[in-house]
């Protein structure tokens, strides 16, 4: 595999669009109703109407009200509707009777997607075979240097391509006349499998249009570009895998909940037709509900348990600071799962050696609100990444100064920046561990590469942002940077084998004891063992931490391990507030970040 990491651009101070879309202002975070905390149990009886457990969501509150009062004449909303049981046309009939129109079936999940009258939401609220409604949220897409920063050209001398493994990518499509994603005779794409699921089909002359708005065929051109028109020099990660094209982003890079959960269902029928190992989720969204309650993490859970890895961003909103909070507990959704494989983002900083790569101050950090769940598990390169151009797409129209050329004169390639771009690499990666033992379960590839990533860090660096100046500060803990920085060539080298059953290797849960005023990581009810690389019961490698340096010996996050910054106290208050219940006014707890209406920011790009 050669060398893929992006020359730098000539007009590095200008204004990237980044992994989920482009740029929102605060303005648009603190007023948007997708809240990243407000728990899912923390609806009053009696307010709006609605029972303390109702079987419709907080978030849809203001509406059921409307409902009660009968002026939600005309007015509709679209959601997810989960049944008790899988729906049947019973359960269809009756939804037409209450004014619904069907939009997916969702059957992995109970459920199905529906645009509704607010007016039916108390007859939903009564109806006993109705488990949950949600709203169906809408939500975005969030090299010559990439490889060296994960030791891809390290596993060169392991002879791995990804032959033979496919790997779906959900995103805004992938225009595979580009010759970098044709097999190595020319004569085929090796994108084997398209489906739209927007209901947004283009079409050029008789060719449909597979990728209106760029950030799909970039992602895909990460997983497994071939690099031949740049010479090999932009190669992907993987750059003979077969790519399944599920595209849920339209021409201005946004979809819905039931968009992702149709592809992700698909992607699972698909697996055995195709051999899909992998699905890249490269998009996301703020939280509203816990993850136990989220249909969108169902679906990535339920695809965990048919055997195949989930990579998602963490998200670009690590730059947020309200009260001080410095961007902690912004992980978007479904990266807050904690069975799948959540990925933030580092910069390589225009060198080959990974020893001055930072991370980048836009990545999401942890813990995840609701839950506390320890969250990104990994980070890789994604700023200013250096992948396939769709030409004609919104964003090489919107920012033509992010054409790279290849061999000739023709603009083949693009630069962006973002945890979008940082998810193929790892995605990309994961495709070589299982060509190489494709045996893997989902919980033992996640569990080598965390054990095996690089985790040498400094304390903390500084990033200024080009467009406005304003600087950041960054620290190097567990919530920021995970178990570290993915080291392909260490993972393909190391043969250990964690438990194969599912869950072995969930994420833990950061847990605060109000008698002894710490925060240890916690798994269940189990405290982490400090010589456990795999959180859990069973001790599968020795004394190795899967964190490093980065948990303390006792696994104790708080205390003699300062974790968020230069202040324990200022930390802790702004993560956790001033109590451990609902009623903390904190980050994490939810009551000050609203997220943004399932559109990310872009970044601002970074030296």
């Amino acid at each position: 595999m050669r060398s893929t990491r992006n020359p730098k651009p000539a007009k590095r101070g200008e204004r990237h669009s980044a992994a989920w879309g482009k740029r929102l202002s605060m303005v648009l975070f603190l007023v948007t109703g997708m809240a990243f905390g407000q728990r899912w149990s923390n609806v009053p009886a009696g307010e709006s109407g609605m029972p303390a457990r109702s079987r419709i969501a907080p978030e849809l509150s203001h509406l059921y009200a409307k409902a009660q009062r009968g002026s939600a004449k005309n007015q509709t909303v679209k959601v997810i509707v989960q049944y008790r049981r899988v729906p049947s046309a019973a359960h269809y009939s009756a939804m037409q009777r209450r004014g619904g129109r069907l939009h997916a079936h969702l059957h992995m999940i109970k459920g199905a997607a529906f645009t509704i009258p607010v007016s039916a939401l108390p007859a939903l609220e009564a109806d006993p075979e109705i488990a949950s409604v949600t709203i169906d949220h809408p939500l975005k897409g969030m090299d010559d240097y990439t490889n060296a920063s994960m030791s891809a050209t390290g596993a060169t001398s392991f002879g791995y391509d990804g032959t033979g493994v496919g790997v779906a990518v959900i995103d805004s499509g992938i225009n595979d006349a580009h010759s970098d994603l044709w097999t190595s005779t020319g004569h085929s794409s090796r994108v084997v499998y398209h489906q739209d699921f927007t209901e947004t089909t283009t079409y050029s002359g008789n060719k449909q249009v597979w990728d209106l708005y760029g950030h799909g065929t970039h992602v895909a051109g990460i997983i497994g570009g071939s690099g031949k028109k740049s010479g090999g020099r932009f190669s992907g990660v993987a750059p003979n895998v077969n790519l399944i094209d599920l595209r849920v982003l339209d021409g201005n890079g946004s979809g819905s909940d039931s968009m992702v959960i149709a592809a992700i269902q698909q992607a699972i029928a698909l697996k055995n037709t195709h051999n899909i190992k992998v699905i890249n989720l490269s998009l996301g969204r703020g939280i509203s509900v816990g993850y136990e309650q989220d249909p969108l993490c169902q679906a990535v859970e339920s695809a965990w348990k048919n055997g195949i890895v989930v990579v998602a961003a963490a998200g670009n909103f690590g730059r947020i600071s309200v009260n001080s909070s410095n961007g902690y507990g912004t992980v978007a959704a479904p990266g807050n799962d904690p069975l799948v494989l959540t990925v933030g983002a580092m910069k390589s900083m225009g060198t080959y050696s990974r020893s001055d790569d930072q991370i980048a101050s836009y990545s999401s950090k942890g813990p995840t609100t609701y839950d506390h769940v320890v969250k990104p598990d990994l980070v890789a390169d994604g700023n200013l990444v250096v992948s396939l151009d769709a030409p004609g797409s919104k964003l090489e129209a919107e920012f033509p100064g992010n054409e790279v050329a290849g061999n000739s004169s023709g603009k083949d390639y693009f630069t962006l920046s973002g945890t979008s771009m940082a998810t193929p690499a790892v995605a990309g990666a994961v495709a070589l561990l299982l060509q190489k033992t494709p045996s893997l379960t989902p919980d033992q590839v996640k569990a080598r590469l965390m054990k095996t990533a690089y985790k040498t860090f400094p304390t903390s660096t500084t990033a200024t942002d080009t467009t406005t100046g304003q600087t950041y500060t960054s620290y190097y803990d567990l919530f920021t940077v995970g178990a570290g920085y993915m080291d392909l060539g260490e993972a393909l080298a190391n043969n250990d084998l964690a438990a194969s059953n599912v869950g072995a290797a969930l994420s833990p849960t950061a847990s605060y004891n109000s008698s002894t005023g710490k925060v240890a990581l916690s798994n269940g009810n189990s405290t982490v063992a400090p010589t456990s690389v795999v959180w859990g019961s069973s001790v599968v490698w020795g004394s190795s931490v899967v964190w490093g340096a980065n948990v303390s010996g006792s696994s104790v996050v708080w205390g003699t391990s300062v974790v968020w910054g230069s202040s324990v106290t200022r930390g802790f208050s702004v993560v956790w507030g001033s109590s451990s219940g609902p009623s903390a006014t904190s980050v994490v707890w939810g009551s000050s970040l609203m997220g943004a209406n399932g559109a990310f920011s872009s970044t601002e790009v970074e030296q």
